[in-house]
């Protein structure tokens, strides 16, 4: 018997070379009015399913496949005599091959991009494997190619590996388009989905996770390429868990401190050092002043191309494991990598990147509970930041202000960053007081961040705070406020003669 293959394709990506090589080896195609289309233009012998069935397309394509000759060639189980004596009766043949896949709805969600014949067609494929082949993925022509040309046929295993593929193609399909309906549906918080359906496929393996004797890769959503999927390692050995985290976390914080050069270096997922300025090589040698010690072995980040003169800069200075920038000039590479070897440069997408309209961190380990918030960002508008006190701050120190706002939503709690001049000279971040935050701000600030800016995530609940700002040199602070001693807090810094900034939002970072 003639074996018969099925093509329902939107992605015609190899769909012809496949198609030959099934022919070669003596298939009957059967296709999809587009997929038909292509196959035709290739010269290869093609039967259209409007032909096959003898039901036309309608519904503006919407009724296409859907057909009992399809359905029942699909998934007549062959070893039933029933199912052999109806295929007969209603002169239907088996299909053996279903390759198909989906439109695209993720890139263009809607209700006309919403597949139904698709779906079902493979579904009812991967179903009856024991009897019939479904390829959903183009990466998996070859394979199958090769095996049919080797043994004549699908080994029960091969089948059973692609019916598995195409259950979980289509369980992702369907979780996107449902999560499409459910955006914004959240029974309390608006903006929070009522549902999370996540399906996730390894897309890295990483050295390791956390620590050595741990494992470790980083995975995406299924049938999607991430962030890191378009980034291109130039040297250095593999990544391992911490260096994706501190990575992300220093490209983000470049990324947000505005249109100037930037450079923010990283280490244990809170920044060490962080500028901006005329030239990158300047906002470099200003972040890696900031803490040199801790800049060893560090993350290093840019918003911008890595020039010669920045490259030579970095060579001088302490080793990093990682450099992340949008781009590196001809030569930087080399220039690097003679530097030390095993450090990673990473040249990432410009600009930046949002991420989906939640985020979740697992809670309780086995029990399977999820924390799920909407993004951290800074959502309060500068222009709308309260002056507290008598004095006004200068459009100087509304800079500096501004600047250690952001790198401290970036700092992990309780943190205290002191600023001037576009660098961040002393960053206390994740104590577990505001009071020591400050003191480990102060003391690597070592007084360079004097008249500038004082920034705190959370709101100073006693006066002894903005004493100890003014202290190392402050001359405004910027803070969320709303504590029960902002009266006194307040009147602090009116008897200091500083310039104080509420911004109305809180910055914590665990």
């Amino acid at each position: 018997m003639t074996p018969r293959a099925l093509l329902s394709t939107f992605d015609k990506a190899g769909v012809v070379d496949l198609a030959a090589g099934l022919v070669d080896l003596g298939w009957e195609l059967i296709a999809s009015a587009g997929t038909a289309r292509v196959l035709e233009g290739a010269g290869l012998p093609v039967a259209d399913v409007a032909d096959y069935t003898g039901s036309p397309v309608m519904l503006g394509h919407r009724v296409v496949t859907l057909h009992p000759r399809v359905y029942g060639g699909i998934l007549a189980d062959r070893e039933d005599p029933a199912h052999r004596a109806d295929l007969e009766a209603n002169s239907i043949d088996p299909i053996d091959l279903v390759v198909a896949n989906l439109y695209p709805f993720e890139a263009s969600p809607g209700i006309e991009t919403i597949d139904i014949g698709g779906p079902t067609m493979v579904r009812a494929a991967a179903k009856n494997h024991a009897h019939v082949g479904v390829v959903v993925d183009p990466a998996d022509y070859q394979a199958v190619l090769d095996e049919l040309r080797s043994n004549g046929r699908l080994s029960a295993a091969s089948r059973r590996r692609l019916a598995g593929k195409a259950f979980a193609h289509t369980a992702a399909y369907e979780a996107t388009i449902a999560g499409w309906f459910d955006a914004g549906s959240g029974p309390d918080e608006p903006g929070l989905p009522a549902v999370i359906r996540l399906e996730l496929e390894p897309a890295e393996t990483l050295r390791y996770g956390e620590n050595p004797h741990q494992q470790g890769a980083r995975y995406r959503a299924r049938g999607t390429l991430g962030f890191f999927d378009a980034v291109v390692q130039h040297g250095g050995q593999a990544l391992s868990y911490l260096n994706l985290m501190d990575a992300e976390a220093a490209r983000r914080l470049a990324h947000d401190l505005g249109d100037r050069p930037a450079a923010v270096i990283v280490k244990h997922a809170n920044p060490c050092g962080a500028a901006v300025a005329n030239e990158l090589a300047t906002a470099y040698s200003r972040a890696f002043d900031c803490d040199p010690r801790s800049a060893f072995g560090g993350v290093v980040a840019t918003n911008t191309v890595i020039d010669q003169v920045t490259a030579d800069a970095m060579v001088v200075a302490a080793q990093a494991d990682v450099v992340i920038a949008p781009g590196f000039a001809k030569g930087v590479v080399d220039r690097l990598a003679a530097r030390r070897a095993n450090t990673r440069l990473l040249e990432a997408p410009e600009g930046r990147i949002d991420g989906p309209p939640w985020e979740l961190r697992t809670l309780g380990g086995l029990a399977g509970e999820f924390l799920v918030q909407t993004p951290r960002w800074l959502a309060a508008d500068p222009a709308d930041w309260q002056v507290v006190t008598a004095r006004e701050p200068t459009d100087a120190e509304r800079a500096d202000a501004l600047f250690a706002w952001r790198v401290c939503a970036h700092t992990s709690s309780n943190a205290i960053v002191l600023a001037s001049n576009g660098t961040a000279w002393g960053i206390g971040a994740g104590q577990q007081n505001r009071v020591q935050a400050g003191e480990i701000a102060a003391a690597k600030a070592a007084g360079r961040a004097a008249g500038g800016a004082c920034a705190s995530d959370g709101f100073y609940p006693f006066a002894d705070g903005i004493h100890a700002a003014v202290e190392a040199g402050a001359a405004v602070v910027v803070q969320p406020g709303g504590s029960v001693n902002d009266a006194a807090v307040i009147a602090a810094a009116d008897e200091r003669n500083i310039a104080m900034l509420f911004t109305g939002e809180r910055q914590f970072r665990h």
